[in-house]
């Protein structure tokens, strides 16, 4: 199984790291510092850091393989946004699930780094989308 990281985990974010567990991954999960207890009880390992500080996030990516950007709407500047596929290139993630603004920053990020990208909207299975990236590749 992968080590997902949901970038942040909040109350959807936590519903789906209880999915992923249950499906055998592990899970860390990003937060500004308030649900840390609510993130280990969903069963992912809490990990503070904030998607508008890209460096705050670099060691969560530690043994990940997927991340989930689930910023939904969230305005993180396209410019940090983009320093965050850049971090990713030298790294072990080899796939993102985004969600919300900054779509054509992924789009482009994924076709430069060669990095799989599945798209998501609000109310769309994610954990669906993160059982396509781990897929292998035919």
């Amino acid at each position: 199984m992968a080590r997902v990281l949901i970038v942040p985990c909040g109350c959807r974010g936590r519903a789906l790291a209880r999915e992923l567990r249950a499906a055998g991954h592990a899970v860390r999960g990003t937060t500004r510092g308030a649900h840390t207890t609510d993130i280990a009880e969903a069963g992912a390992e809490p990990y503070i850091g904030d998607p508008d500080r890209i460096a705050t996030l670099m060691e969560a990516l530690h043994g990940v393989t997927v991340v989930c950007w689930l910023a939904g709407t969230i305005d993180i500047p396209d410019g940090r946004l983009r320093m965050f596929w850049e971090k990713i290139v030298d790294t072990g993630v080899r796939g993102v699930v985004h969600e919300g603004a900054g779509e054509a920053i992924a789009r482009a990020s994924a076709e430069t780094w060669q990095i799989p990208l599945e798209l998501v909207r609000v109310g769309d299975p994610v954990a669906d989308a993160v059982a396509r990236l781990l897929q292998p590749a035919h």
